[in-house]
């Protein structure tokens, strides 16, 4: 799979992680994993792990607040180590957009082990600055 190839693939998977973050929250390791995924263009509750609770108090909470959330954990060491106590405190609450960490993981690995370094890989990818979710809204909101 070539560069060009890989960022496509790439968008495709945020376009479709766009339309889910509308209505489910994603939990991400810190502000700067928020701040990488708005400015691919996400635009629904995206929630920082590091948020001066302790990791059950966090789960607890979220625990409350949501019936269902997306996981994306940096895949790095720490990453994995967090994906694997917050699923474990979350059970029946992430696993069916698991997916989405699983193929985001592949298609960065060899470059990249963080969720805050995307917008820069899929600009390099792509050749140009990448946003999910404008067209679409902008299309239909001419209808």
């Amino acid at each position: 799979m070539n560069d060009f190839e890989r960022a496509e693939r790439l968008k495709e998977v945020f376009e479709s992680l766009y339309e889910v973050n509308k209505r489910i929250p994603i939990i991400v390791e810190g502000k700067r994993d928020i701040s990488a995924l708005r400015k691919i263009g996400l635009v629904g509750d995206i929630i920082a792990l590091h948020g001066g609770k302790g990791l059950y108090e966090f789960c607890d909470d979220i625990a409350e607040r949501f019936h269902k959330i997306i996981l994306l954990m940096d895949w790095d060491e720490k990453g994995e180590s967090l994906h694997k106590n917050v699923s474990g405190h979350l059970k029946g609450m992430w696993e069916e957009f698991s997916p989405f960490r699983e193929i985001i993981k592949i298609l960065c690995q060899k470059d990249i082990k963080d969720i805050e370094g995307i917008p820069v890989l899929l600009e390099r990818l792509a050749g140009e600055e990448v946003r999910v979710g404008e067209e679409r809204e902008g299309f239909l909101g001419d209808i």
